[in-house]
């Protein structure tokens, strides 16, 4: 066992332990005696080499929980990058500007300039944002809203195909049967 391997084992609430651990390693202030039953019931045994074989359990180094939220689609993701980059971009050259105008310096005029159509590109890239987001939303559709359009489309959709298979099985029922049960040879 390197410590390379992972283990996992379930726990309630759908948690999972995992864990890597080097066989050489030992539990710095733990008691083999108070941490036992813990130990026993969320580590894996692993066997010591030497004389007395013996069984020691490891503590997971930490537990996995599931993801609270669902992750952001990929559009709308890299609108928010880049919309966090220029307001970043935005800050340092304000405080540029700012610095440069307290310092009496040449640099404080251009500075200043390039703050505000800094400034107008921070603000189109946070609209940009919710912008992507709407339409992804509008798209794809929205899981707690009931009158999303696109569930309405996929619900049109869904309803269509189903027309198609039953025609579809009745046609190959009919085949089936040699043309019985048809009223007209047309």
């Amino acid at each position: 066992m390197g410590t390379a391997e992972r283990r996992g084992a379930p726990r309630a609430g759908g948690a999972q332990l995992t864990g890597h651990r080097d066989p050489e390693a030992t539990d710095r202030g733990i008691s083999e005696g108070a941490a036992g039953p813990l130990q026993r019931e969320a580590g894996v045994p692993a066997r010591e080499g030497g004389r007395g074989t013996r069984e020691k359990y490891y503590r997971p180094l930490w537990v996995e929980e599931p993801a609270r939220r669902r992750r952001l689609p990929d559009p709308v993701r890299t609108a928010a990058v880049r919309a966090v980059l220029l307001i970043a971009v935005t800050l340092i050259q304000a405080m540029v500007a700012f610095l440069c105008t307290m310092a009496g310096s040449w640099l404080a005029f251009p500075m200043v300039i390039s703050s505000v159509v800094s400034t107008i590109a921070a603000t189109w890239g946070a609209l940009d944002v919710w912008v992507t987001r709407q339409v992804w939303n509008q798209r794809n559709g929205v899981v707690s809203v009931p009158s999303s359009t696109a569930r309405a489309l996929r619900r049109e959709r869904r309803r269509t195909r189903r027309q198609e298979r039953t025609a579809e099985r009745a046609q190959e029922r009919i085949r089936r049967r040699g043309g019985a049960g048809q009223l007209s040879h047309s």
